[in-house]
């Protein structure tokens, strides 16, 4: 059982972790602190979780990281909207 609770409590922590810089961007409209590379890195490795906890029928890990997901898309989202788009690097 107290694995269980160490487990959720730490999925818990992940899932979220992105929400005060989300908030933040929000608010300051702006991302000049973020690296969108990060959030992608993230993102993807996120992705893997999800999967690895697909393979294992893990509720727990399909669960935590699909919210971590989430919450990136979302601030990544953001990232390129206060950015104002993709854009490419002027030689």
């Amino acid at each position: 059982m107290l694995w269980m609770v160490l487990g959720i409590a730490a999925a818990s922590l992940t899932m979220f972790g992105f929400v005060p810089q989300i908030i933040k961007m929000w608010r300051t409209r702006s991302a000049n602190d973020v690296s969108g590379l990060t959030l992608i890195q993230f993102g993807m490795g996120v992705t893997l979780w999800m999967v690895y906890g697909i393979h294992l029928e893990d509720f727990i890990i399909i669960g935590a990281n699909a919210i971590c997901l989430s919450t990136l898309i979302i601030a990544l989202g953001i990232y390129v909207k206060v950015k104002g788009g993709i854009q490419k690097k002027r030689v």
